[in-house]
């Protein structure tokens, strides 16, 4: 078995995922979800999404009518903040649809999914179902959780060992550079986002890149049609850049630093959730700008289920895990981007020992 520990030793199309291997009628999971479920956990919250999409489509609309009534000024790069933000609080409303949270049915959820991601911030939510729908499939399993596929960053000291290319170029800093790459990551999800219509597997291809043809030309139209050049670009840049920070400082905390396993290491789904996710605790707060994430081990176990209730369904996860012995993690903001940093900088180890031992270094 093949498991990093967190730094601490104590964290959708379709999105809704399949219970699991082993969650039968008497297995951990099943027991557990008996207890949520009579708890009313699972209902749908419609006057609550109602008004929430409702808001998140009044900022959006609001921050693009301020851009336009502010015209040519260097006060837009108060808007670029203040949209990075909207740009966020979009994303995750795309995330719970995606994830069946709003609609029980898959065509409204991917029909609103497409408004908000595809020409709302231009992210193309098939692209992004596929991938997220593996990640909870398998989160931090090294061969199957793209999350955590040694693309520029590594995951494991494994990883640093076989690592080539730009991974190797970073990894043995990559704790340093974390929160600098982030910066790229809204650009990077656009990037991926086109790339993915050449994809055979990509369903509703014309109209997925429709959309993100309308967002695109659209944006960068009314940017360099209001304003000057270099401030088009500015505007471009502090926007886009807060954008994948913002995104990149939602998700980091999830996982980061917690078992990753490989191979056939595959526990049960109970334990496959628990075991690589992390909370982080906070009030109301960081529930909004973490849009419920940061009860990340209920929403891996419950993901369809809405996220106003993960508060509520924390207290019955965390008293289960303790009565099963399943070790639930759960920690503050800070603490959290302090464990994945160090997890980070832990596994690339190797790729600094191997350029100390390199002849000439």
């Amino acid at each position: 078995m093949t498991t990093s520990s967190a730094a601490s030793a104590t964290t959708a199309p379709s999105a809704v995922l399949p219970r699991g291997p082993g969650p039968g009628v008497g297995s951990d999971f099943a027991r557990l979800s008996r207890r949520i479920d009579e708890a009313g956990l699972l209902r749908r919250r419609p006057g609550y999404y109602t008004v929430r999409l409702a808001l998140v489509t009044g900022l959006l609309a609001g921050g693009w009518a301020a851009f336009l009534a502010l015209g040519d000024t260097w006060w837009q790069l108060a808007v670029a903040v203040f949209m990075a933000l909207v740009f966020g609080q979009v994303a995750l409303v795309a995330h719970d649809l995606a994830h069946r949270q709003v609609f029980r049915q898959r065509r409204p959820s991917a029909a609103c999914g497409r408004l908000f991601g595809n020409l709302g911030i231009g992210m193309s939510y098939g692209w992004w179902m596929n991938k997220h729908t593996r990640h909870h499939a398998n989160p931090n399993h090294e061969q199957l959780d793209p999350d955590v596929a040694p693309d520029i960053l590594v995951w494991s000291t494994e990883q640093a060992r076989d690592s080539g290319g730009l991974a190797r170029f970073i990894g043995g800093h990559q704790a340093f550079l974390f929160f600098p790459l982030l910066t790229l990551e809204g650009f990077n999800l656009h990037v991926a986002s086109v790339r993915a219509l050449l994809s055979p597997s990509m369903k509703s291809r014309w109209l997925e890149g429709g959309l993100l043809f309308l967002h695109l030309s659209a944006y960068l139209s009314v940017l360099f049609l209001v304003l000057s050049p270099g401030k088009a670009i500015a505007f471009l840049t502090v926007h886009q850049c807060l954008f994948g920070v913002y995104l990149g400082s939602i998700f980091a905390p999830n996982h980061k630093g917690m078992p990753t396993f490989s191979g056939d290491d595959r526990p049960d789904f109970l334990r496959r959730q628990v075991l690589t996710s992390r909370n982080v605790r906070g009030g109301r707060v960081t529930d909004l700008m973490l849009g419920g994430l940061n009860y990340q081990i209920e929403h891996h176990l419950f993901p369809s289920m809405p996220s106003p209730h993960l508060r509520r369904a924390r207290v019955v996860v965390r008293a289960y895990c303790e009565e099963i012995g399943v070790p639930y993690h759960e920690t503050g903001l800070i603490r959290s981007y302090r464990e994945a940093l160090a997890h980070l900088h832990r596994v690339g180890e190797p790729i600094r020992r191997q350029r100390k031992s390199a002849p000439g270094q």
